[in-house]
């Protein structure tokens, strides 16, 4: 599995991620809808952390930057 996301795009799920669990579990979003953002939020997190997103690859985009040699 090669790493197709940048530090910025990891930051960014990971604060999404922050933010649905809170509005989740400081139960301002319920339901049905709390339950999506709940799994939504462990998937961004998921892919944060392996630094690799499956529909990246589908769709061809990188936003890992390049090391230059």
């Amino acid at each position: 599995m090669k790493k197709n996301m940048g530090s910025t795009d990891r930051i960014i799920r990971l604060m999404l991620a922050a933010v649905f669990a809170y509005l989740y579990f400081g139960d301002v979003v319920t339901g049905t809808l709390g339950l999506v953002l709940v799994i939504l939020g462990g998937v961004f997190v998921l892919t944060s952390v392996v630094s690799f997103c499956p529909l990246y690859s589908i769709f061809g985009l990188n936003t890992c930057l390049v090391k230059k040699s």
